[in-house]
């Protein structure tokens, strides 16, 4: 999928209440979450090994830990849109967030992003995501997440 390119840190509100942009696919390998649980010391037996999930798991395959779909918000939104002008682009947070279907290793995912809002800040805006990760071949969205970006000029 192209990259969408938002001239701007004004366009932005151009794209208010709409489907902005879906990233290309992105595989969540079991290397992957590997490195994910050594960082954060998460390592639970349902995300790292691949036996004992198969046997004792009920998806029968190890998965991604939530906190690792969540943290590749930032990346699929790159690959998805760019925005002009942009100094500075800080994540501010999450409103809410829902993991709704796992997400094995191996399996591909993409975001889709819909923007809700887009508030005036001090030397930028604030933008109000939806943002969608879908997991190839499910019929279920693996997260959901309103997500806060800034960005500054």
């Amino acid at each position: 999928m192209p990259v969408i390119q938002i001239e701007s840190i004004a366009q932005l509100a151009d794209y208010v209440g709409r489907e902005v942009a879906v990233s290309d696919w992105l595989e969540v390998t079991q290397e992957r979450i590997n490195q994910f649980a050594e960082a954060t010391e998460d390592r639970q037996w349902i995300h790292v090994d691949p036996d004992r999930a198969a046997r004792e798991s009920p998806f029968k395959e190890t998965i991604a830990h939530g906190f690792l779909t969540l943290s590749l918000l930032s990346e699929l939104g790159q690959r998805a849109m760019s925005v002009g002008g942009v100094r500075m682009g800080l994540n501010y947070g999450l409103n809410r967030v829902r993991f709704i279907s796992p997400v094995p290793a191996g399996a591909r995912i993409h975001g889709r992003f819909a923007l809700a809002k887009v508030e005036q800040i001090k030397d930028g805006v604030q933008a109000t995501w939806i943002v969608t990760v879908e997991r190839e071949g499910s019929e279920k969205p693996s997260c959901v997440a309103e997500w806060l970006v800034r960005y500054y000029a």
